[in-house]
């Protein structure tokens, strides 16, 4: 009897040993500080895209639309329709948010569209327009939005 009552006792004492053991610290798997960190980056690239605004969107549209006429005008030899539009590109209001690594081809494109109003015949004219297109294909590269082709 004595026997069974050790055995008991035993059995009861390691059960309840084995219930009150701490479970080890769970551990990361390794890569996961790597991919904690990339997913931040997304997260910072992802709330960078939306502070491009409707309202910066349609700026650049106002661009785009100003370019068209501008070069719509060269390729019908019409050195003053061109003027307008190079106007317009030259010295309009700069939308806000624009980041800082953009900011270069604003000021080429500028510069370009300033060129254009002064040129005094097509050729020149042209080249420079082609100047703006450049600037603008290498912001719209920059922003990871240019044309795939």
């Amino acid at each position: 009897m004595k026997i069974h009552a050790f055995w008991i006792a035993a059995i009861a004492l390691s059960l309840t040993a084995c219930g009150e053991q701490k479970q080890p610290e769970p551990q990361q798997p390794e890569g996961a500080a790597e991919a904690a960190a990339a997913a931040d980056a997304a997260m910072a690239e992802a709330e960078a895209a939306a502070m491009v605004s409707q309202g910066f969107i349609d700026h650049m549209h106002a661009h785009a639309e100003q370019l068209d006429e501008l070069m719509f005008a060269l390729a019908d030899d019409d050195l003053e329709g061109a003027m307008t539009p190079a106007y317009w590109l030259s010295r309009h209001d700069t939308v806000e948010g624009i980041p800082d690594e953009w900011l270069d081809y604003v000021v080429g494109m500028r510069k370009a569209a300033l060129d254009v109003g002064r040129a005094t015949d097509l050729a020149t004219a042209r080249a420079a327009a082609e100047q703006i297109s450049a600037n603008c294909q290498g912001c719209h590269t920059a922003a990871g939005v240019a044309d795939p082709e």
